[in-house]
C-alpha cells in the first residue's frame, strides 16, 4: 500500500444523490480498512437536501445520510485530489487549469426521479465502482 495520503473527490452537479452515496461508501470502507485516503463530496450547484430516494435507499443498506447537507465544491479544494470522479451529470470542467490528478466520469444514471429499484441498482453500482477504486488506489 501506498505511504502517501490519497485524495478523492466525488462530484456531481447537486451533490444530492449519486455523490453523496459514493462518499457514504467510501469513507466506511475507509474506515473500517484504516486505508490512507480522504474523501471530498461536493457539487457544482448544490441541492437543497440529499434526495429522499437515496436516503431510503441507503438506509437499506444501514447508511444514514438523513442529516448529510449538499455542498458547494470550490476548485480550490481540488488542487490536492488525486481522483476527482464526476458521476455522468455534467460536472466536467470543474477542476482548477493547473490540476495534474485523475479525472473519471462514471456516467450513471440520476436517482432524482428514479423509482425505488432504479435507485437500488445506481446504489449497487455505486458501491461496486467505490470498492473497486479504492482497491485500484490503495495497492503496492
Amino acid at each position: 500500500m501506498t505511504n502517501k495520503r490519497e485524495c478523492v473527490a466525488f462530484i456531481c452537479v447537486q451533490n444530492a444523490g449519486r455523490s453523496q452515496m459514493a462518499a457514504a461508501f467510501a469513507r466506511k470502507k475507509i474506515e473500517e480498512e484504516n486505508l490512507p485516503v480522504k474523501v471530498i463530496s461536493g457539487g457544482t450547484v448544490p441541492a437543497d437536501s440529499v434526495h429522499g430516494v437515496v436516503v431510503k435507499a441507503m438506509a437499506e443498506k444501514g447508511y444514514d445520510l438523513s442529516d448529510n447537507q449538499p455542498r458547494n465544491v470550490e476548485p480550490e479544494e481540488l488542487v490536492n485530489c488525486n481522483y476527482v470522479i464526476t458521476m455522468g451529470c455534467s460536472a466536467q470542467g470543474v477542476c482548477p487549469a493547473t490540476w495534474e490528478g485523475t479525472d473519471r466520469e462514471w456516467d450513471l444514471d440520476d436517482p432524482a426521479e428514479a423509482d425505488k429499484e432504479k435507485v437500488k441498482k445506481i446504489r449497487d453500482e455505486i458501491e461496486s465502482r467505490v470498492d473497486s477504486l479504492l482497491e485500484e488506489i490503495t495497492q503496492d
